[in-house]
């Protein structure tokens, strides 16, 4: 019992005394052992790397999931050790609805069959957007945390239990310098000994620790590059999924095609490599090529008919037209009064009209 009261009392001057120190330091009617400046300067670079740390780690997040309360629920799932639910990206919500409305209108017609190859593309993209996510959390984001959570915190520990010796460094100066009777010198020069060689240990243990950060900062550097490499796989393949979507489309007629590509050729210049849906679509100004445009002319001119592919899917806009299938053969013929963009249009018992952009004429 007498021991531990001992002790406590021990304790209880301890932190009185560098209480007493600090109050007069920052009353400066203390002097203060300054750090050495290698040793200074260490500190500064921890304390930048923790920072820039964090706020790098926030800026990715916000990037990987903009959404704010998603990070919030996700963040509450990892506290609590719970895996979160899966949900459907934005993507996948929006291929998902594509692909179901799609089939609404029929995979059959041009403008059904096109929502669900656009649908099957998005979710492609969000099935990429997952495992870019994915791999930079593991590869990226999780280095990061674990320097904060745990080098950084043993450093920041260390630095603290430096400030502490330096306290007792500089209290013991002080009671060296107030001591008169030689007994009591001997004592605190005997004192100042020990914490002297408790604040330089100290020192050293911190100084390695800080050291560290240069590893730290290397290992940093290849999660950098993992991450660097994760966007450049998931916008590759993003890349290549749209523009194999859009050789697709280009099988498909677009009457829009031609006034989105005029309205932003007379906007600002946009260096984004494309393939253009338009080079594939009938020449909005003619009808093909001059070799098909004098078969259509000869075929007007005569009361005959000819043997025409079809290009591309038509669904019938009146009952006077005749929908169409891309590859299918009808015959074709021409018909007084009739606009010269349009043939009448024969398959088996059904008739009607037909639009010649859609048509190959065979020999």
């Amino acid at each position: 019992m007498d021991f531990n009261v001992k002790r406590l009392a021990a304790d209880a001057g301890t932190f009185l005394s560098r209480a007493v120190q600090f109050t007069e330091e920052k009353l400066g009617q203390a002097e203060k052992t300054e750090l050495d400046a290698h040793l200074e300067n260490l500190l500064v670079r921890a304390e930048n790397t923790k920072q820039w740390t964090e706020r790098i780690m926030k800026q990715t997040e916000v990037l990987l999931q903009p959404n704010p309360n998603v990070r919030l629920e996700e963040f509450v799932y990892e506290k609590l050790e719970k895996k979160a639910p899966t949900r459907m990206n934005n993507h996948e919500l929006l291929g998902q609805s594509m692909i179901e409305s799609g089939n609404e209108f029929g995979p059959g017609t041009a403008y059904g069959n096109a929502l669900i190859k656009c649908g099957e593309t998005e979710k492609q993209i969000g099935g990429a957007e997952r495992e870019f996510i994915h791999s930079s959390a593991i590869n990226f984001l999780t280095p990061f945390r674990n320097f904060l959570e745990g080098d950084f915190k043993t450093i920041l520990k260390e630095r603290k239990l430096l400030q502490v010796k330096r306290l007792d460094l500089d209290a013991a100066k002080t009671r060296l310098k107030k001591a008169r009777m030689a007994d009591a010198r001997a004592a605190a020069e005997q004192e100042l000994r020990m914490t002297q060689s408790e604040f330089d240990r100290q020192a050293e243990i911190t100084r390695l620790l800080l050291e560290g950060v240069s590893s730290t900062h290397a290992h940093h550097l290849r999660c950098l590059n993992d991450f660097v490499e994760a966007q450049t796989t998931y916008y590759a393949q993003c890349y290549q999924y749209m523009v194999d979507l859009q050789k697709q489309l280009g099988s498909f007629p677009s009457s829009f095609s031609n006034n989105n590509q005029s309205s932003v050729s007379g906007g600002a210049s946009i260096s984004v490599p494309t393939i253009p849906v338009s080079a594939s679509l009938p020449n909005p100004s003619g009808h093909g090529s001059s070799a098909a445009s004098g078969g259509f002319n000869e075929l007007r001119s005569s009361s005959g008919s000819r043997k025409a592919r079809v290009l591309y899917d038509y669904d019938a806009a009146s009952s006077s037209e005749l929908s169409l299938l891309a590859d299918e053969v009808i015959t074709v013929s021409s018909v007084p009064g009739m606009d010269s963009d349009w043939l009448m249009g024969e398959r088996g018992n059904q008739k009607g009209r037909v639009p010649i952009t859609y048509l190959e004429l065979l020999n």
